[in-house]
């Protein structure tokens, strides 16, 4: 185990272990894992200790684009107790992964431009102290993975993903995921890149597709856009024809074809 100390008012502080039991989720799935702390030297009344899930999202201001950490579900594990002068105790967790959680990694390996984790907050004596981040690592639902594997099969090439500031009809969330393709085959003749973006729920999502003829989105003059719903229970055949079907539209909307 790998203590952290988090110090409250006054130089006091509590030391914290966060142990995650599998550090690799979908949506949709339990996030288990223990929280371990212990005094360092005075007994103390611990307010709370928080499970924080945390995003690095991108934000446009004018003309100038920053990145910062947002935080998209915060979950009370302990709290609030006495904690007394050297004493040792363990709390275990078991927290939801909101369904509409971005992709953050693929057949377990991280993807390319994504940092999510999760922070370990400690309420003590009137102050809230962060722990550094532990990574999660959060792999597509089948449904997802059937996007994908279109896409993979049509000539689409992967070029990065990102988290944008905003929210998206239907959507929950103050962010929302762009996974950025290069055109692949057929398409390629027609517009430069595609982005792809997940709504999910519990029992289907929405699939937004953005065609750009530049290779950038910045004026969305350029951008064609289509929306379509994916069931679960869809099998890969469905998926890939829906997701032409929208690609589809989007080239008839554009006199492309």
């Amino acid at each position: 185990m790998v203590f952290r100390k988090l110090k409250a008012a006054f130089g006091a502080g509590v030391e914290v272990d966060t142990v995650l039991q599998n550090s690799n989720v979908r949506p949709g799935e339990i996030l288990r894992g223990q929280v371990n702390f212990r005094s360092s030297s005075s007994d103390y009344q611990v307010e709370g200790i928080f499970i924080d899930f945390t995003a690095v999202v991108e934000v446009e201001s004018g003309d100038n684009e920053y990145k910062t950490t947002y935080s998209f579900l915060r979950q009370q594990v302990a709290g609030p107790f006495h904690l007394p002068s050297g004493a040792a105790q363990s709390v275990p967790f078991e927290i939801p992964v909101p369904w509409e959680t971005p992709i953050s990694a693929i057949a377990g390996h991280p993807l390319r431009g994504m940092q999510l984790g999760v922070a370990t907050e400690l309420a003590l004596a009137g102050a809230l102290d962060k722990g550094d981040l532990d990574p999660l690592f959060v792999n597509p639902l089948p449904a997802q993975d059937h996007v994908l594997a279109a896409l993979d099969n049509m000539g689409f090439r992967f070029k990065k993903a990102d988290l944008e500031r905003g929210t998206l009809h239907g959507s929950r969330m103050p962010f929302f995921q762009e996974i950025e393709y290069y055109a692949g085959h057929e398409y390629a003749r027609h517009f430069n890149e595609l982005e792809l973006t997940f709504i999910a729920g519990p029992s289907a999502m929405d699939v937004i597709l953005e065609a750009d003829t530049r290779g950038g989105f910045l004026n969305s003059s350029h951008d064609t856009y289509n929306r379509f719903t994916v069931h679960y229970n869809d099998h890969p055949g469905q998926v890939e024809q829906s997701l032409r079907a929208g690609l589809h539209a989007m080239a008839q909307k554009r006199g492309w074809f």
